[in-house]
């Protein structure tokens, strides 16, 4: 069976035909179109994912030991998602490593999510996450420091439609192992932009307000720009003064400045703030933000404006570059700025 690669080049589309240009790319500082990758995982997670599609799973295993021994929660949550989306196009190498250690946290952990993310395309993902639950249940109680089961839980929870009461408790556990936790409250945030459709107001503050308690350096100062993207994207609820959009902008434009260019772990922060900052008309901005992309496209956002993600982001880049209105990007495929699915963490 062919290697599946960790990364890949979307076919193009009509969206992106216009932004195809030959090497180098007429910008200075930008890679070539064909340079451009969609999804990179970073030199740890590569590697892992690699031997994974030669139906191997002991990298992948001490990847994820690794970061559980180190309390790299940010890392783990993000090597788990991206292990179990593998484990469930190519599912040998998971099978085997589960088969040889089935209470191992690190397997139950890529076992919840994948049931999660599963169940989530469903047309009955409300009963089919009811029936997933103990294997939350037991990736929570294999570890009881990781706050990663419970970022799944608080997606579960809003896939099945929980009432405030129970995601309150779960997300009070989830903060109490890890009080800045990307994930978690990115969840969060998407539990109550759907409790509160159009009630942007509410979700901008719990942003604002994770963000202000947060260290400098942390994810947890993007989720203003999430929002801001939930807002410009979904057309509903009272408006939100500029001033709010351009102030989360900035502060994930602070976030963007602590990574090195060029990195793919910060690459879909920087994808997210650059799709903000074209639709606020801050070109400049955008284009230093595309600069530190580099070659690095992430499904998220792209993937909720067209199913060519890595076209559209060309045409993004194009648009930017040129000076194309941003009414050319076009809207979410599913009505609002969030993802239709748990992941995208």
């Amino acid at each position: 069976m062919a290697l599946l690669p960790p990364f890949i080049r979307a076919p193009r589309t009509t969206l992106s035909r216009q932004a195809r240009t030959a090497a180098p790319h007429p910008v200075a500082g930008l890679p070539a179109d064909d340079e451009v990758l969609l999804d990179v995982p970073d030199d740890r997670l590569g590697p892992a994912l690699v031997a994974a599609g030669r139906g191997t799973y002991e990298a992948a295993a001490d990847l994820l030991a690794g970061t559980r021994e180190r309390a790299e929660w940010e890392y783990r949550d993000r090597y788990a998602t991206r292990l179990a989306s593998f484990a469930d196009a190519r599912p040998e190498w998971f099978q085997e490593w589960r088969a040889a250690a089935p209470r191992d946290p690190d397997v139950l952990l890529v076992v919840a999510q994948l049931a999660v993310d599963r169940a989530w395309r469903s047309p009955a993902r409300a009963e089919l996450l009811r029936e997933v639950s103990p294997l939350i249940t037991a990736a929570a109680q294999s570890d009881v420091r990781d706050p990663v089961p419970w970022r799944i839980a608080l997606d579960h929870a809003r896939g099945t439609r929980a009432g405030h009461k129970y995601f309150g408790e779960l997300w009070e556990a989830a903060v109490r192992r890890a009080p800045h936790h990307y994930g978690c409250h990115v969840a969060a945030k998407r539990y109550l932009a759907e409790s509160w459709h159009g009630s942007h107001r509410e979700c901008f503050d719990f942003a604002d307000r994770a963000a202000q308690d947060a260290p400098a350096g942390r994810l947890v100062q993007a989720l203003p720009v999430r929002a801001a993207f939930a807002y410009l994207t979904d057309g509903c609820g009272p408006e939100v003064p500029r001033e709010r959009l351009d102030a989360a902008a900035d502060r994930a434009i602070d976030l963007s400045a602590r990574f090195p260019a060029s990195d793919p772990w910060p690459a879909q922060i920087r994808n997210l703030l650059t799709y903000v900052l074209v639709r606020l008309d801050r070109r400049e901005d955008a284009l230093a933000q595309l600069r530190l992309i580099g070659p690095y496209a992430t499904s998220f956002p792209w993937g909720q404006l067209s199913d060519d993600p890595l076209g559209h982001f060309l045409a993004v880049r194009e648009a930017v570059c040129s000076g194309l209105p941003w009414q050319a990007l076009g809207q979410p495929r599913n009505g609002h700025g969030e993802p239709t699915r748990p992941g995208d963490h």
